[in-house]
């Protein structure tokens, strides 16, 4: 989130590169190494580990990321911000009690997360409605306190002003998450272990990678420390103190970031929940995976349960989970079960298999729609000191034109990747992960390419209003489109004819009405708001010229390897025809893309889509903007 970025930075009128664009390629360029680590790690460990496993480590990791924001998301800003005033005034032993306080505290709420996290790992999993996340949870557990660790560690060095420790340190986790995590989920699944324990192989990574760059940390602190003037005669404050201030920093920050965690860790267990529900309540769901999912197991589960239930029970999730749940408990006590007993756990398993495969494709298709989001963090961790810098030079009209500049720009990168996910969305998912099913998968990833857009934009929004004093809006708003999707992904994802297809809509809702509120409170509140005509329609109709031309290469494309596959067809085998069919598409998909491209640069230069004054803002600006002719 924007306000993990709220350290302050002195902007001039005359520095080098003014500003704005200047500091997002800068943080662009570091992003960009961990968002490239991260799917160098993601698009490979899908596929070896399966749409079951996915489901798995992401239900695993949604747990993680809850508890770890609630521990750790407000301190570090709060320690930085604590220890730069202190360490300004010289007053080198108020640092040194601030640091130990706060790494006291990460350790608690550190160690508080871990036993929830290790000795309830079942009952998590059962939230989830994924019991076989339990292991990734398990594996995922000690992360959470080396992680409040490093937190301590990156907010001392950063309120000392040195941002490199934080972003090594980054690096590493990502490199050894990489690395280990890959390399024990290969290991494990070639030594026949289940997609649960692969999952959790894959998850350890995430805990080693802590371990090592807390290592890092821990070093590059003593080392720093051992250069640092030793002796001080300031009186730090006391310790109740220092940890209210602590607090007051660090929990308005803790509620806002935890928000969008909590939302998704809800909207993942009623979305699983209620696939589960369809499936048993209403068979006239079987039919719209029919193509994708072998129901023979569920039915023979279903039967045997029916006819193990009393005389005139209707079947139903809230029947079968009270059944299931005694039943697991009586196990637990290796006691005897009953037939109907037996039977509900067999149901119960069968249902989540087949729901954790659905949404495993699921989970796929999220993978590629957050590649997109995480690219805007640089344009979003750049607003804020920009705009800032210009207000407190009470500079309104440097203010208005950043702010333009920052909507403009964002529309023109998030527009083209929202059309191409949705025109390309099975293509795609075809290319990057043969392991799922592109029928499915596909659908998905086009309707989360719609969420694109309104992601994109409502992240740079809620960076502008931030920017601008309004911290507290864009919280309120968020949460109120996180109930618009948990709403319609509750009610959606059960209708027979929709099922697994309707959970991106809620993703569309949420962020549609987000960005839509987020553009009418910059027009009411922001003096000199830019029109949002001259924003959005020069991009938009360069995207729908782009997406049309990318669907029609495409489709060419498509068809002459089909029609060569099929000429072949006779002189080869299965798994030649196979690997024909793969290399068409992967053909195809690139051809578009690069056709989409070069479109869409073409097109903006050719709409003026871009200002003379958006590349004033950037690097090499002036000399870019004689090149287009501007």
């Amino acid at each position: 989130m924007a306000q993990h970025s709220q350290s302050p930075r002195r902007v001039t009128s005359g520095s080098k590169q003014n500003t704005f664009f200047g500091g997002a390629a800068i943080l662009a360029g570091g992003i960009l190494v961990v968002k490239l680590i991260g799917m160098f790690y993601k698009i490979p460990l899908l596929n070896i580990i399966g749409e079951q496993g996915s489901a798995d480590f992401n239900n695993a990791y949604n747990i993680y990321s809850v508890l770890l924001t609630i521990s750790t998301a407000g301190l570090p800003v709060a320690v930085s911000k604590l220890v730069s005033e202190a360490n300004a005034l010289g007053r080198r032993n108020q640092v040194r009690r601030t640091f130990r306080l706060a790494l006291a505290l990460f350790l608690v709420l550190g160690v508080l997360s871990f036993l929830v996290m290790f000795f309830f790992s079942s009952q998590l999993a059962g939230l989830m409605n994924d019991s076989m996340a339990a292991p990734g949870i398990r594996a995922l557990a000690p992360a959470v306190i080396c992680v409040g660790c490093l937190s301590a560690f990156r907010g001392y060095a950063q309120g000392h002003g040195r941002m490199t420790p934080t972003a090594v340190s980054q690096i590493i986790e990502a490199l050894c998450k990489l690395t280990v995590g890959l390399g024990l989920a290969y290991w494990l699944v070639n030594h026949g272990a289940d997609a649960s324990h692969a999952a959790a192989g894959a998850i350890t990574g995430v805990t080693v990678g802590t371990i090592v760059a807390l290592a890092y940390m821990l070093m590059d602190f003593l080392v720093t420390r051992s250069r640092e003037p030793q002796l001080s005669d300031d009186r730090p404050d006391e310790p109740a103190t220092i940890l209210r201030h602590l607090l007051m920093i660090a929990v308005p920050i803790t509620i806002s970031s935890s928000m969008v965690g909590i939302v998704t860790v809800i909207d993942t267990s009623l979305v699983q929940g209620q696939l589960q529900r369809a499936l048993l309540e209403n068979q006239d769901t079987w039919t719209l995976y029919q193509d994708f999912v072998d129901f023979t197991s569920l039915q023979d589960a279903l039967s045997a349960w029916q006819s193990a239930l009393p005389e005139g029970s209707a079947a139903s999730m809230s029947l079968l989970d009270q059944y299931a749940s005694q039943a697991a408990a009586l196990r637990d006590q290796q006691a005897a079960l009953s037939t109907l007993e037996s039977a509900s756990l067999e149901l119960h398993s069968a249902l989540e298999d087949i729901s954790r495969t659905l949404y495993g494709n699921y989970s796929g298709a999220l993978n590629i729609y957050n590649l997109p989001t995480s690219l805007m963090a640089a344009i979003t961790a750049a607003v804020i000191p920009a705009v800032s810098g210009a207000l407190a030079r009470r500079d309104r009209r440097g203010a208005g034109r950043i702010t333009g500049s920052a909507l403009r720009i964002s529309a023109l990168a998030a527009c083209p990747m929202a059309v191409g996910l949705f025109v390309l969305g099975q293509p795609i998912m075809s290319l990057i992960f043969p392991n799922l099913n592109p029928q499915l998968a596909g659908p998905l990833l086009s309707t989360l390419g719609l969420a694109t857009l309104f992601v994109c934009m409502m992240l740079v929004c809620n960076s502008i209003l931030q920017a601008h004093g309004f911290v507290s809006l864009p919280v309120v708003i968020m949460v109120a489109g996180g109930v618009v999707k948990i709403i319609t992904n509750y009610n959606v994802v059960i209708q027979p004819t929709i099922g697994i297809y309707g959970a991106p809509m809620g993703n569309v809702l949420c962020f549609a009405l987000c960005m839509i509120l987020d553009l009418i409170l910059i027009a009411r509140v922001i003096p000199r708001r830019p029109k949002y005509v001259q924003v959005f329609a020069k991009p938009l109709a360069a995207s729908a010229l782009m997406g049309l031309g990318a669907w029609a290469v495409y489709g060419l494309l498509d068809k002459l390897f089909r029609a060569a596959g099929i000429l072949c067809q006779a002189d080869v085998n299965n798994h030649a025809i196979i690997t024909l069919s793969r290399t068409g598409n992967a053909v195809a998909t690139l051809a578009a893309i690069l056709v989409a491209v070069v479109l869409y640069g073409v097109l903006v230069v050719a709409l003026r889509a871009l200002t003379r004054e958006d590349l004033m803002l950037m690097p090499k600006g002036e000399k870019i903007a004689r090149i287009l002719h501007l």
